[in-house]
C-alpha cells in the first residue's frame, strides 16, 4: 500500500503526493510523486493517463510537505518525482518532471 495524501490550497486546488513502486533494471525503487490539478480525482487521472492504472489515494497519511507544495508549483507541469525518503531520511534529491521516470521505466524494461 502506498502512503500518499493531499493538500487543498487556499485558490481551490489541491496538491496531491503519492509513494508508489518505480521498477528499475537492478531491482525496485519508491519515489515520490507529487501532482497539482484542480480536485484529487483529476490529479489521480493525469496519473492513470500516463499507464499508472493502479494509481489510488486512500487517507491523508502522507500529505504533501510546504517544500513539496512549493516544487510542484514553480514547475510548469505541475507534475514531479523524486526518489522516497527511506526511514524519514531527509532527501537532498532534486526534484525530476514526470517524463524524466517515464523513460527511466522504459529504459528498465529495454
Amino acid at each position: 500500500m502506498a502512503a500518499g495524501g493531499f493538500c487543498k490550497l487556499p485558490n481551490g486546488t489541491v496538491v496531491v503526493a503519492l509513494n508508489l513502486p518505480a521498477s528499475t533494471a537492478d531491482g525496485s525503487l519508491a519515489v515520490r510523486v507529487l501532482v497539482h490539478a484542480h480536485n484529487r480525482a483529476r490529479a489521480l487521472t493525469r496519473l492513470r493517463n500516463l499507464g499508472m492504472r493502479a494509481v489510488y489515494l486512500r487517507g491523508n497519511a502522507a500529505p504533501p510537505t510546504p517544500d513539496e507544495i512549493t516544487a510542484v508549483l514553480h514547475h510548469p507541469d505541475g507534475l514531479i518525482w523524486r526518489t522516497a525518503p527511506d526511514n524519514g531520511v531527509t532527501v537532498t534529491e532534486l526534484w525530476h518532471p514526470i517524463r524524466a521516470l517515464l523513460r527511466h521505466q522504459e529504459a528498465a524494461r529495454a
